[in-house]
């Protein structure tokens, strides 16, 4: 063996250690040490749901508007706060980390955490765009740490039952569209309180910024980032994510070969850059075409998912699923959900793997796939053209 391999090897053994010493390795009996990274609303109740497990303890919070680790810290009463994510990952004795941060910090912190040996539970939409996916991807496979991405259907008892029962069995026949939709969702529509039209002293917007090009105070923008492009996809990766990741989930197929859309700000002229309507149509390469339709108008409101067939229709929701045969004057059969939320069976099938090491229900190659076919969505109403996607490369193709 020639020194040159001889290096190559020990670099290769130092590193390994050196990635194996970030993480331990748990037994049954071991508590669990979180970080979370993101302490808003979303954030703060995934948490508790970590904290339903009694195995989990909650070691440090991290958020750039100190109220929100104050709220936080309610819960969790001896953790660590820091305002920058880099410093809670130096922490020693983390296990795993809790990302619920706006969406345009979610490849940065993922990474950050997978390489400093951290196992991930991060909210979805995995990406702000689409080629951050691979990168998280390689960085969960390159230190082997298992990444939860927080598309909570996959744990859905119902949708895995509905799936066994109708789509597995064959039952709907051939099946050439998935309709999808979600009405009239608050949340894109939150006005910035009173308590934000001056900058906290305690809030650090230069942080919240991050990667985005600089701009003044904003308390709108930073209060409602889901109404703004810079920030997230709008109501495509916010909502659109959830069920498209549901279609991929029943049917097999989760890279589209093409994508169009149509929509725009057409009620509220608040400054928004988040279309308030929108339709979105992927076609995949087998027959199928799935599509995403959403208003923010209050005259309709709802929310759910139809997959058709030659010989029936499944409609799903986080509440209940019927199915409806085609044959004539057949009673539809319908069941209600145990758990609409699903959360908490999401986060223990995490923790779980984090013990056993296997892939998570909704492991970050599922959760880059959802999130790219969303994207795909959005960069054809943005284009205002049809994409063409190459499934095999995933690259969009030239005009």
């Amino acid at each position: 063996m020639n020194q040159n391999e001889i290096a190559r090897r020990s670099f290769l053994t130092a590193t390994a250690i050196t990635a194996a010493s970030y993480s331990r390795v748990l037994g049954a009996n071991d508590t669990i040490q979180l970080g979370v990274i993101g302490a808003g609303d979303r954030g703060t109740y995934v948490m508790t749901n970590f904290q339903k497990n009694s195995s989990v303890h909650v070691a440090a919070v991290c958020d750039i508007y100190s109220e929100h680790i104050d709220r936080a810290r309610q819960k969790a009463t001896d953790a660590k706060s820091f305002s920058d994510h880099r410093k809670l990952l130096e922490e020693k004795g983390l296990d795993a980390v809790l990302i619920a941060t706006p969406d345009h910090w979610h490849s940065v912190v993922a990474i950050d955490a997978l390489n400093a040996g951290r196992d991930v539970y991060v909210e979805k939409p995995l990406t702000l765009r689409p080629a951050e996916g691979p990168r998280i991807v390689k960085a969960a496979r390159v230190n082997d740490r298992v990444c939860q991405v927080g598309m909570q259907q996959r744990s859905g008892k119902h949708y895995l039952e509905a799936k066994r029962e109708y789509i597995d069995k064959g039952r709907l026949g051939k099946i050439t569209l998935a309709r999808t939709w979600w009405h009239g969702n608050g949340y894109h529509l939150r006005r910035a309180p009173a308590s934000l039209q001056n900058k906290p002293s305690n809030l650090d917007w230069s942080r919240f910024l991050g990667p985005v090009k600089w701009r003044d105070w904003d308390p709108q923008q930073y209060y409602n980032w889901r109404a703004y492009l810079d920030f997230g996809g709008g109501q495509v990766t916010d909502l659109f994510t959830h069920w498209i990741d549901v279609v991929h989930m029943f049917l097999g197929q989760d890279v589209p070969k093409s994508a169009a859309a149509a929509g725009g700000v057409y009620a509220y002229k608040d400054g928004r850059t988040a279309p308030d309507t929108i339709n979105v149509l992927l076609e995949y390469p087998t027959d199928l075409t799935a599509t995403f339709e959403a208003t923010l108008v209050p005259g309709i409101r709802g929310e759910g998912i139809e997959i058709c067939g030659t010989e029936g229709r499944l409609l799903i929701d986080r509440r209940h699923y019927e199915f409806h045969t085609a044959a004539r004057g057949a009673q539809p059969v319908i069941v209600t959900a145990e758990d609409p939320d699903m959360t908490f069976a999401h986060v223990s099938n995490f923790l779980e793997c984090v013990r056993t090491r296997q892939r998570p229900n909704a492991d970050v190659l599922i959760g880059h796939r959802s999130a790219q076919a969303s994207h795909l969505g959005n960069i054809a109403y943005m284009e205002k053209r049809r994409i063409d996607f190459d499934p095999q490369r995933e690259e969009i193709l030239p005009f």
